[in-house]
């Protein structure tokens, strides 16, 4: 039982990377939203920008900051400031000892004389107030620790966290329609793959019966041959065009080889079969209607404009005030959390700022953003008849191709009839092994017209479908 839970654990890696086969186009594209990595990637980008807008809203709400500080100095400053801070500080901090030392030795000199007194104490002031304190200018080292919460909020910026919040929001709309366009470029690409693969398929297909042709035709030269009614360079002839035609079937096995490892590049999996589709591409129905309300470009360029018109509104908000709002509390001493709400404090407070005079910088950036807003309504407009006249040029190029092709189709029927033909006719004698090999040659040029004519129509269909927006349309 262990060797089979083993063998199991080993073989499921290689199981889970197997080829795919007989994969439908509608199974493709499922399987390219979930493994694609550029769209992966996409994904990841809509998802920071989503995180930044976030970070932006988060703004509204202030900060609020926790510090804890632990010192230890002997720097008079600092160790006064510490005392006062913790509420400890007493008149022996400020140097008093020296200074009633110095009083009651007056007093002691002065053998309890008021007057004297008086009389000496201003006679030995100066002394007195020169004297450097010990306690104040030589204090011992003392340790400080101050934990403290402030929180910081802001009352009114002029607009200015209102317009970078939609904004931002905006942008994060902009990446999910940039996510979007790599998506439809994706479908596009496997759609091709699947179409170009089809073709391919066609294509060899086609070789086949014409490379079995003439196989026919060389063992027909073969028995003519034998009975005196061909020549060898009859036979010779032939072979070149079959090994023409072999060296055609096997280049198309490789671009058809090539077609399946850029399947597999874009599903992210190794893909070994598909179910063919038609070869011709259902064409979309087309509307001003659809393109301005499903291209992506045009959506894009839309929300270019509500984002510079913010961009407008924000500048505005450089000529407001700004009002914030201050609160800390917190509690210090010399040892960790001692009688902490004994030593306890606090500071509320406003601050008002308005930038008055900058140079100019402001009224230029706000012209600037102006001047942008117009800019990019004057985009959106060429992006809408820009896409509309990409439109309109497809479509026009896509019908021109359907007429092709059917004129193709026509002539390959037409080829296929006079090669039988001519076929007949040179078992008959009427006609030459060359005069046969050249209509056999027609029918190939012709369906490689017609399979070409097919590649371009189809490839045009799959831009329309990107500009309408409609990728996973099938």
């Amino acid at each position: 039982m262990k060797r089979v839970w083993l063998l199991l654990c080993v073989s499921f890696p290689l199981l889970a990377d197997a080829e795919i086969k007989h994969l439908s186009l509608h199974q493709a594209i499922e399987m390219l939203k979930k493994e694609n990595l550029e769209l992966k990637i996409a994904k990841f980008n809509a998802r920071m920008k989503k995180l930044e807008a976030e970070a932006v809203e988060g703004m509204n709400y202030g900060k609020a900051d926790l510090t804890l500080n632990a010192l230890r100095s002997n720097d008079a400053g600092n160790v006064f400031g510490f005392k006062l801070q913790s509420r400890e500080a007493t008149f022996a901090d400020f140097g008093f000892a020296d200074f009633m030392g110095a009083i009651g030795q007056g007093a002691a000199q002065s053998g309890g004389n008021f007057g004297v007194f008086t009389q000496g104490l201003a006679q030995n002031s100066g002394n007195i107030l020169s004297i450097a304190p010990e306690d104040l200018n030589y204090p011992g080292a003392r340790s400080h620790f101050l934990t403290k919460l402030s929180y910081m909020l802001p009352l009114y910026t002029g607009g200015k966290l209102t317009e970078y919040g939609r904004i931002s929001n905006m942008l994060y709309k902009m990446s999910k329609l940039d996510h979007k366009k790599v998506l439809n470029a994706k479908i596009y690409e496997t759609k091709k793959a699947f179409y170009d693969i089809s073709l391919v398929e066609n294509y060899i297909y086609n070789l086949r019966k014409i490379i079995k042709n003439i196989n026919t035709l060389e063992r027909v030269v073969r028995s003519m041959q034998k009975e005196g009614y061909a020549q060898e360079i009859d036979l010779l002839e032939v072979q070149a065009r079959k090994a023409e035609a072999e060296s055609m079937y096997n280049q198309a096995k490789l671009n058809r080889e090539l077609a399946y490892q850029f399947l597999s590049f874009l599903l992210n999996h190794d893909v070994a079969s598909i179910k063919t589709v038609n070869t011709l591409a259902t064409m979309p129905r087309v509307s001003r209607t659809a393109l301005e309300a499903n291209n992506l470009d045009i959506q894009k360029a839309k929300l270019g404009l509500q984002i510079t018109e913010h961009a407008v509104e924000l500048e505005k908000s450089r000529f407001l005030p700004e009002v914030g709002a201050f609160a800390e509390y917190g509690s210090a001493d010399n040892s960790l959390w001692n009688d902490f709400t004994d030593k306890d404090f606090y500071t509320v407070g406003v601050k008002v700022s308005w930038n008055i005079f900058n140079g100019g910088q402001d009224e230029k950036k706000m012209e600037q953003a102006k001047v942008n807003y117009l800019k990019t309504r004057d985009q959106v407009e060429l992006a809408r008849k820009g896409i509309a006249l990409k439109a309109k040029k497809l479509r026009t190029e896509i019908l021109s191709t359907d007429a092709d092709i059917r004129s193709y189709q026509k002539q390959l029927r037409f080829a296929r009839r006079v090669y039988e033909n001519y076929k007949t006719r040179y078992k008959e004698g009427l006609v030459s092994i060359s005069d046969v090999l050249i209509k056999q040659s027609k029918e190939l040029e012709v369906l490689l017209k017609l399979l070409t004519a097919k590649n371009k129509r189809n490839t045009k269909v799959f831009e329309l479908d990107s500009i309408l927006n409609r990728g996973g349309v099938l």
